[in-house]
């Protein structure tokens, strides 16, 4: 293969409208993560984001969000594995939610880790477009 299938993985506000792509091949993946408890509804929870270890364990112990990205996984695996046959050059796999803050953001990283190590010869790039409203680890 002569260039590494890029790989651009987005966090998004469906309040905000869909991400755009930017690359000209119509798009990819999208995501809905509303159908997972909202941390947000926690005021403890209300300021942090998907990176943030507290938000990873409430997903863990209180929502289907493991499951959630298993199934993700399994879908987009049959597409990166095509993808990297064919020497495409780029997958867009974005991921939303009601403020873009807690679900899509940790469903991209996860998402983003879980890519990078099982197929290496590719390149991943993480945007989380909503974040201009609050600090970012």
């Amino acid at each position: 293969m002569s260039e590494k299938l890029q790989i651009t993985i987005q966090s998004f506000s469906y309040r905000k409208g869909y991400p755009k792509d930017l690359t000209g091949n119509g798009g990819g993946f999208v995501f809905d993560c509303r159908g997972i408890l909202n941390p947000y509804r926690f005021g403890n929870l209300r300021f942090l984001t998907g990176k943030d270890p507290e938000i990873a364990n409430f997903f863990t112990e209180n929502t289907q969000m493991p499951q959630f990205l298993e199934w993700v996984q399994k879908l987009i695996d049959i597409t990166v594995s095509k993808y990297l046959d064919r020497e495409f050059s780029h997958l867009q796999i974005n991921f939303g939610c009601t403020g873009g803050q807690h679900r899509s953001v940790y469903s991209a990283e996860q998402t983003a880790k879980y890519i990078q190590e099982k197929y290496p010869h590719t390149e991943v790039a993480i945007n989380h477009l909503n974040s201009k409203n609050w600090e970012m680890n």
